[in-house]
């Protein structure tokens, strides 16, 4: 049952919500209780205090005699229990007892049957009464009361000379404050189960807003590992769990394009080791047999030479790929004249700009830029983007290729070509591992569309960027940044 992220939210939630209600309940009751119990208290001493202040005033200072004050309890009972009904706090379930000295009961008004016959107040008490002090307690005083009470005792002072002739006991039960303590009690629980199931409904919803794209996650995950990267999450909202679903889905669509290039790059690939193999075997094969004369020999051996070139940089681009990948390749850093490498690239391509009749353009902010970098892998690189921008380039077209020192002490490199250009779908993939935006092979045939990736990941080592812009069917322009050697 607790397995799931949804059950263990709702109970957790649940048991702190309850054992919260709980302390609040216990809390509640407490202070309910002793506030009752402070109130009665309070109406209990000022009612055992003014009845011993009614009854002290009437009696004369002969009355403190035991059988005097006796005598005259009796003789004013009549108008003793009217008055003590009418003190303020004399409810129904107060009982009002006078004692003599010596603790015996006298005078009952009030609830007559609490009080058992013969019963007498324990000495304790009434010596902590008479010391001039209202006592207050909850006990049967001496078997008196028919079980516990709360009461406050007031001692009777004679008239004239202050001498205590007898007590005044106020008692009550604590039945209306057991009732009163129930029903906050009851409607505290009755509140706070109507609260919690409420907060369950509540935090349902909460919870399964929350779990709900997740197992839509893990749904989309299995499907990821049947081989089907089309599914996608629905995003709701905008909060963290909707970026949560923004980012999956990304990672789909990363992976999916990933499959898509992979795929590409497989068939390249063994398009590219089939044509060549199939050429090299033909040309063998006719040599072999005889078909091809001895004079022309030398110009088909030439052909199996360049197929098997071919196969050579296919060979080495994957090499070179499982080496950055594994980092076994180290880049060695030293200082280099940059100027001078686009210098000797641009005289490579000669003859292939002239084939094209394209208006070349050399531009450096100086006569030599020093730049701290590994020199063969910056040659590969601006050779690379070099031959792609030849290749692309329309004829009579411009090709420039500039170098410039910005505020920061890099070098920017950036060669510019008019032709093709890149559509701006597949701008984002341009540097993406086996990607090759020429689908139809028509411009470039001897491309695996690796040399990008390998240049992308090259600059990153150097801990530099490269970046493409371009407007399709218009220009292409591909840049990077080197560190220069005096900023170090």
């Amino acid at each position: 049952m607790f397995k799931s992220v949804f059950a263990k939210y709702i109970t957790t939630f649940m048991c702190i919500i309850f054992i919260s209600f709980l302390i609040l309940t216990l809390l509640i009751a407490i202070m309910v209780n002793n506030y009752a119990a402070d109130a009665k208290r309070d109406a209990l001493s000022v009612a055992a205090t003014n009845a011993a202040d009614f009854l002290g005033d009437r009696m004369p200072a002969n009355s403190t005699e035991k059988e005097g004050f006796a005598r005259m309890i009796r003789t004013m009972s009549v108008d003793a229990k009217r008055v003590m009904g009418t003190i303020p706090a004399a409810e129904d379930d107060v009982t009002m007892l006078v004692t003599d000295r010596d603790g015996n009961v006298l005078l009952v008004t009030g609830n007559e049957s609490r009080v058992k016959e013969g019963g007498r107040v324990p000495r304790a008490v009434l010596d902590d009464v008479n010391s001039g002090t209202v006592v207050s307690g909850s006990e049967d005083l001496g078997s008196v009361l028919s079980g516990s009470y709360f009461y406050c005792a007031a001692p009777v002072l004679a008239s004239g000379n202050d001498e205590v002739c007898g007590t005044v006991f106020a008692c009550s039960g604590s039945d209306r404050q057991d009732a009163l303590l129930g029903v906050v009690i009851k409607t505290v629980i009755i509140g706070s189960l109507w609260i919690m199931l409420a907060a369950l409904v509540a935090v349902y919803f909460i919870t399964e807003k929350i779990i709900g794209p997740l197992r839509d996650m893990s749904d989309m995950a299995r499907s990821f590992a049947a081989g089907n990267f089309e599914a996608r999450v629905p995003v709701r909202g905008h909060d963290e769990v909707a970026e949560l679903a923004t980012a999956f889905n990304n990672m789909a669509g990363s992976l999916s394009q990933l499959e898509t290039l992979r795929n590409t790059f497989m068939a390249n690939v063994s398009h590219d080791l089939r044509t060549p193999m199939t050429t090299i075997s033909g040309f063998i094969d006719n040599i072999l047999s005889g078909a091809v004369p001895p004079e022309k020999q030398p110009y088909y051996l030439s052909l199996i030479r360049g197929e098997v070139q071919r196969l050579a940089r296919l060979v080495a681009s994957l090499l070179d790929i499982s080496r950055i990948q594994a980092g076994d390749r180290k880049f060695e850093m030293k200082p280099f004249d940059v100027c001078e490498m686009a210098r000797l690239i641009l005289f490579s391509f000669e003859q292939k700009i002239e084939d094209k009749k394209l208006d070349v353009d050399f531009a450096c902010d100086e006569e030599r830029i020093v730049a701290l970098a590994d020199h063969d892998a910056i040659y590969q690189i601006l050779y690379n983007i070099c031959d792609n921008a030849v290749k692309f380039s329309r004829e009579g077209g411009k090709l420039s290729v500039s170098l410039k020192n910005t505020e920061n002490g890099r070098v920017c490199v950036s060669v510019y070509n008019e032709g093709a250009g890149i559509a701006a779908e597949d701008l984002p993939f341009v540097f993406e591992r086996f990607y090759k935006g020429d689908k139809s092979r028509g411009l470039d045939k001897t491309g695996v569309g690796l040399g990008l990736f390998i240049a992308k990941t090259i600059i990153d080592a150097h801990h530099e960027k490269i970046w493409v812009e371009s407007e399709q069917g218009a220009w292409c322009r591909f840049s990077f940044t080197l560190p220069r050697a005096d900023a170090d």
